[in-house]
């Protein structure tokens, strides 16, 4: 099954201790390009998380990110270090019998020293292991998201394949007529000058002017190469950068039947052709 590199996915997951939110998007791109962006609480997954997008995705630049909002009761609640501030209190009484001259400490100066007050924190194993498992979940919906698009794009690339093999067939039934056809315009040109010409070197340039113009062998390139293009679209791995190189194998056979076209119905033939290819090629570039 081939796989678009164009997808997106987003699942939520909320508990008591408050809520995540992942969003992945992937579009193309010649190599596996991962941009992260993680809250501060989450930033020690990022090499598990990128482990975990390497195993599934291949090819696509895939933006993830991951939004982490606490509880609202839990944010608002505050704690109070009382052991520490006994500690500060007595350390302040201690500082007093040194000064004859002292002022009292505020409440507000106290409440900022570090580690008087605390915040409650959610259990760090927790909120990783759920992050992981949520984030598992996005990869299964962006993949099964670029395997619903891989399979639109094979559609239009199977149409377009017999698109080429339609033209290539058509061409091949009109090369006995082109070819009987040159050979009468040919021979009655050269019958106005078959006595300018050794017999000898008549017949050498006519077969010379043959070959130029015998297009069966890129004809039935093109009916292979459009073969593999099919074996490619029902593999299961990542097919997309070989379908590239055949895109451009089947341009090269386009090109040189119009360079070699004699007849006006085989140059359109070929015109035809490079439409068919090209408009492959760009669906191709999607193509994981």
């Amino acid at each position: 099954m081939i796989c678009s590199m164009t997808a997106f996915a987003r699942q939520e997951h909320t508990d008591s201790w408050g809520s995540l939110t992942i969003e992945l998007r992937s579009v193309n791109h010649r190599y596996l390009d991962l941009g992260l962006r993680l809250p501060d609480e989450l930033r020690v997954l990022e090499g598990r998380i990128r482990e975990q997008l390497q195993e599934r995705l291949s090819r696509g630049k895939v933006d993830l990110q991951v939004r982490y909002q606490p509880e609202q009761h839990l944010a608002g609640e505050l704690q109070l270090d009382t052991g520490l501030i006994e500690q500060l209190a007595a350390a302040s009484e201690t500082v007093k019998t040194y000064f004859t001259y002292h002022r009292s400490v505020s409440t507000f100066e106290v409440l900022r020293w570090p580690g008087v007050l605390q915040l409650p924190e959610v259990d760090p194993e927790i909120l990783h292991s759920t992050t992981l498992t949520l984030l598992g979940a996005a990869i299964d919906e962006l993949v099964r998201g670029r395997e619903r698009e891989g399979e639109k794009l094979k559609v239009v690339l199977e149409q377009r394949c017999q698109g080429i093999l339609d033209i290539v067939e058509q061409m091949r039934e009109l090369i006995p007529e082109i070819k009987r056809s040159w050979r009468d315009k040919l021979h009655a040109r050269l019958a106005e000058v078959k006595g300018e010409l050794e017999p000898g070197r008549l017949e050498q340039e006519m077969v010379i002017l043959a070959q130029k113009i015998d297009v069966e062998e890129e004809i039935d390139r093109l009916v292979a190469h459009v073969a593999e293009v099919r074996h490619g679209l029902n593999a299961d791995k990542p097919i997309g950068r070989r379908l590239d190189f055949l895109m451009q194998e089947l341009n090269r056979e386009a090109n040189t039947l119009g360079s070699k076209s004699v007849d006006s119905r085989t140059g359109t033939g070929s015109v035809d052709l490079k439409v068919l290819i090209e408009q492959m090629r760009e669906q191709v570039q999607n193509i994981e």
